[in-house]
């Protein structure tokens, strides 16, 4: 059971269903912030970064599909709709928004807090990578973020380092995308690809055995990186020197 100081944002213009909603989050070890708009949720989910949000669609200025869309395009966190509309093509368009799960009004507050549990277990099995990792003569312990030269010292990475690898390890033997590395490390404020490129490079320097033919931080030219542990390519690389 997930419960910790997780927070929880709640994005609804009903005050008692805000009061319901706070009550059972807070009772339950949850920080909840509470927004009654599309653009006071927006600005809470980018300041506050909770863990998982409740959105209601039927706000004041906007529809609640739109900041679901919104949210979208720079956090995976766990969105569950909390609404009134039971139409089947309001309910794919909110899922095909990002939405994550569904509950319609009026709702069980023992339901809806099992399924934000639910939610944020799949969230934090999917995108928050534990166990070691282990390539050339490194081991890296992703959950604890320490890298050590086997047999030797650690090897020093930078809290932006250990962002960029995790999500690489997160999607390992996959390709991530440019647009996709930096919305993830860096959030709605993202870095250009040139200071991704220069981040990629001291990554190589320090985890690589031979940073000019890297052969687990992989270019895949003009799309992006992708994270390859398998220790058979150890000997065998491309020069990826000259695309980055």
């Amino acid at each position: 059971m997930i419960v910790g100081m997780h927070v929880a944002l709640v994005v609804e213009d009903d005050r008692a269903v805000q009061k319901v909603l706070r009550m059972m989050f807070e009772a339950n070890g949850f920080r909840v912030v509470i927004a009654d708009s599309c653009a006071r949720g927006e600005r809470d989910a980018r300041s506050q970064r909770p863990d998982v949000s409740i959105v209601d669609l039927g706000l004041p200025d906007f529809d609640g599909i739109e900041l679901i869309r919104s949210i979208r395009t720079w956090s995976p966190m766990p969105i569950i709709v909390l609404s009134a509309r039971t139409a089947e093509a309001q309910r794919l368009a909110a899922f095909e928004a990002g939405a994550d799960d569904y509950v319609l009004k009026p709702f069980s507050a023992p339901e809806l807090l099992a399924r934000a549990r639910a939610a944020l277990r799949r969230h934090v099995r999917g995108e928050e990578p534990s166990g070691i990792l282990e390539f050339s003569d490194l081991s890296i312990d992703l959950s604890r973020r320490v890298v050590q030269q086997r047999g030797g010292g650690e090897v020093r990475l930078t809290p932006l380092e250990h962002r960029i690898l995790e999500t690489l390890a997160r999607h390992r033997d996959r390709v991530v995308t440019h647009s996709q590395l930096m919305k993830e490390v860096w959030g709605p404020n993202r870095a250009d690809t040139r200071s991704l490129r220069v981040f990629i490079t001291t990554l190589r320097k320090k985890l690589e055995r031979n940073p000019t033919r890297p052969t687990h931080i992989v270019t895949e030219p003009g799309v992006g990186y992708r994270l390859v542990v398998d220790s058979q390519r150890d000997d065998v690389g491309i020069d990826m020197h000259s695309s980055d």
